[in-house]
């Protein structure tokens, strides 16, 4: 019986030494196989912009949850907010062969290179939350976001019906996005084209404040500081106007009232500030873009045809909607 014993440990030792193997090469990112693995899962590579405001945190927590819901095995990048990084995430990803790759581009402009990588790889990109200005539309297969443009005209128009009393010139300043990014191109065009209604609107300032609190804060110094006489801040996220926000009351002004504040998204620290009286008007651009995501992965994956663009539905709010809205909010 004993001459038996060694020869069961040497094979418990190979079959624990091989399942081990195996359970590395289908967890390790680096490994260059099969995206889909053994298991039949979908393998999703998602690069997101950074962590630069409220609305991307709940955007990032919403595509990880749904990934985990749908079953599919996310392998997720933070780019950080540097384009660079988001090449580097993709050309990883067509590396490691996963099934489908989707991100939110930093900025409009420089992607057809490795997106054609991409192409060549048979590897589909799906782009959500922002586009990009290729003219080669082959390149991915659709885009999963929101009608900017809308936004700022939106938030336009709410502008106009307010000041279509006004006699005099009303002086806006605005807080732009990341120079060169879609939501910023967009917003600030669609913004333009509803106030060219009123000859008495002027945009007398337009800086970056990157969707940023801080940005928001200390561009809006800036302004104060060089305009004695700013009616209306129209800033192209919640983040930025909340920043904002300190930098006005700094300057004993009351925000909402001494300045009317417009901003996009409806996070909950923004449409607090909206209940509360200190922002005026919200144009809405949800974050939860992760069941929508998934579905159009599983769609793509299987060879479905699929729209060449999708847009989310989205909605506006004043200070008294925002009251009735926030207690179900849930970003």
């Amino acid at each position: 019986m004993r001459t038996h014993l060694p020869s069961r440990k040497v094979i418990a030792v190979l079959t624990a030494a091989l399942l081990a193997t195996g359970v590395a090469a289908c967890g390790n990112s680096d490994t260059g196989g099969s995206g889909s693995g053994d298991d039949g899962k979908i393998t999703l590579g998602f690069s997101q912009v950074g962590a630069e405001s409220g609305w991307r945190t709940a955007n990032t927590t919403s595509i990880k949850e749904a990934a985990t819901e749908a079953g599919i095995d996310l392998k997720f990048d933070d780019a950080q907010q540097k384009q660079e990084n988001q090449i580097k995430a993709i050309r990883n990803f067509i590396q490691q062969k996963v099934d489908v790759i989707a991100f939110s581009p930093v900025v409009e402009s420089g992607w057809d290179t490795v997106l054609k990588e991409a192409k060549d790889a048979k590897i589909p990109v799906i782009l959500t939350d922002r586009s990009v200005d290729s003219a080669d539309k082959s390149l991915y297969k659709t885009f999963l976001g929101s009608d900017f443009v809308k936004e700022g005209r939106l938030a336009g128009e709410w502008l106009v019906e307010q000041k279509k009393a006004a006699a005099g010139p009303v002086n806006i300043v605005e807080l732009q996005g990341t120079t060169g990014s879609a939501p910023a191109n967009d917003r600030k065009k669609g913004f333009a084209e509803a106030i060219a209604a009123n000859p008495n609107l002027k945009i007398i300032a337009s800086q970056s404040g990157d969707f940023t609190r801080a940005g928001g804060k200390q561009v809006m110094e800036q302004f104060l500081k060089a305009n004695p006489k700013i009616d209306v801040l129209f800033a192209h996220n919640d983040d930025m106007g909340l920043g904002a926000l300190e930098a006005i009351t700094a300057a004993g002004k009351v925000p909402g009232k001494d300045i009317t504040i417009i901003t996009v998204d409806a996070v909950k620290d923004g449409m607090q500030a909206l209940a509360d009286g200190k922002f005026n008007f919200i144009a809405e651009c949800s974050p939860l873009l992760g069941p929508q995501l998934m579905d159009l992965v599983k769609k793509v994956h299987n060879g479905e045809e699929v729209p060449a663009r999708i847009e989310t539905q989205e909605t506006t709010f004043t200070q008294e909607q925002a009251k009735e809205a926030l207690p179900n909010r849930k970003y």
